[in-house]
C-alpha cells in the first residue's frame, strides 16, 4: 500500500535508483552538552551511548565498524551494496575541523558508499566545518540531521538542551548559504515533559515554515533507563504518550509538514532491555500500521492542511 507521506526510503529509490543501507558508526565524539562545553550532564532523556544503542560494534575502529554493519545488513539484504556512512551517536562535528575530517575519510571513502549522515546540534557548526561539508557535497550526498527536539525554550530548559531555537535557525541559514547542496534533516521528539498535543503539533509548524530543510525526524520520546529523565518519571513529572494519543499526534503533524519534504522518521527504535516505556513502541510495525490507518480513516494526506502563502494574505 502507498503511503500518504514521503517515505525516505521512496525518496532514496528517487535518487540512488535502487535500495540503500544506512550505516551508523560511532566515530568517537563527544556532546558538548556534557564535557561542558556548553553544560555537564546531558539531555535529560539521552543515554550513556548518546543515542547509539542500535550500533553493532561501537568499540571498534571506524572501518571496521563499517564492515561489521555491511555484515549485519547483508543477514536479510544481501542484494544491496550501496550504502549511506551515518555519523550518529553524539554530536559528529564536535572536535577540530582535522579530526573530523580523519574520522570521516576513514569510512566514505570505501566502496559503495554514495553518501554521508551526520548527527550535530546547532551549537557546533562552526563556519570550517560547513565549508568542509559543501565540499564533500560534490562528492556524494549529503544530510546533516540537526538535532532540535522542541522549539519552545522552558522545555529545552528543562530538558537541558543547552541551545536555544533562535540558534537552530541561525544556524539553519548559515548552512543553506555556505553548503546550498547539503540536506538538513530536523529532529522533534514527540512526548518531552510539559508539552501539550497542541505544542507538539506547533514544533512541527514552527520547524518547516522558519527554515529551508529537506527532511524531518519526529521521534515518540522513550523513557530509558540510567537517564536524568528516569527520575522525572518516578517523581511523578512525566506522563507516556499512549499508543492512540501517539497516532493521533503524528497525523496531525504529517498534516502540516509540506509535501516535498521527506520524513525520515515517525517512531522509533529502542533498546528492550533499556527502555522503561512506553512499552507499545517496542512493536514497531504495529504503530506504523495504526498510523497508515488513521490517516486513511481521515483520508487525508501529508502537507493536506498547508496553508500558502497567497491563503495567509488573505
Amino acid at each position: 500500500m502507498k503511503k500518504r507521506y514521503r517515505t525516505v526510503n521512496d525518496y532514496y529509490r528517487e535518487i540512488f535508483g535502487e535500495k540503500i543501507f544506512k550505516l551508523p558508526i560511532d566515530a568517537g565524539f563527544d556532546c558538548p552538552n556534557r564535557d561542558g562545553t556548553v553544560a555537564h550532564g546531558g539531555c535529560t532523556f539521552c543515554t550513556v551511548s548518546g543515542s547509539g544503542d542500535a550500533i553493532v560494534a561501537p568499540e571498534a575502529p571506524i572501518r571496521e565498524q563499517f564492515y561489521h554493519e555491511i555484515d549485519f545488513m547483508h543477514r536479510k539484504w544481501p542484494e544491496v551494496h550501496k550504502y549511506l556512512v551515518y555519523f550518529q551517536n553524539f554530536t559528529n562535528t564536535h572536535a577540530p575541523l582535522e579530526v573530523i575530517k580523519d574520522r570521516y575519510e576513514q569510512a566514505i571513502n570505501e566502496p559503495g558508499v554514495v553518501g554521508i549522515n551526520i548527527g550535530t546540534r546547532p551549537d557546533c557548526l562552526p563556519d570550517d566545518v560547513i565549508d568542509y561539508l559543501a565540499e564533500l557535497t560534490d562528492r556524494m550526498h549529503v544530510t546533516v540531521e540537526l538535532g532540535l527536539q522542541t522549539t519552545y525554550e522552558e522545555t529545552s530548559e528543562l530538558i537541558n538542551r543547552a541551545h536555544s531555537y533562535e540558534l537552530y535557525v541561525e544556524t539553519v541559514k548559515r548552512l543553506r548559504e555556505r553548503a546550498p547542496k547539503a540536506e538538513i534533516v530536523s529532529h522533534l521528539i514527540n512526548g518531552l515533559p510539559g508539552e501539550t498535543h497542541e505544542m507538539m503539533v506547533e514544533n512541527v509548524r514552527r520547524c518547516v515554515t522558519d527554515n529551508d530543510i529537506q527532511g524531518i525526524k519526529l521521534h515518540l520520546l522513550h523513557l530509558m533507563t540510567n537517564t536524568r529523565m528516569q527520575r522525572d518519571y518516578h517523581e511523578g513529572g512525566l506522563k507516556l504518550l499512549s499508543q492512540e494519543e501517539y497516532v493521533s499526534i503524528i497525523c496531525d503533524q504529517l498534516e502540516i509538514i509540506p509535501k516535498d519534504i521527506v520524513i525520515h522518521r515517525i517512531t522509533g527504535d529502542a533498546p528492550r532491555d533499556m527502555l522503561i516505556g512506553p512499552m507499545w513502541s517496542l512493536n514497531k510495525w504495529e504503530v506504523l500500521n495504526a498510523i497508515d490507518k488513521e490517516m486513511e480513516r481521515r483520508d487525508s494526506w501529508q502537507g493536506c492542511k498547508v496553508v500558502s502563502k497567497k491563503e495567509e494574505k488573505a
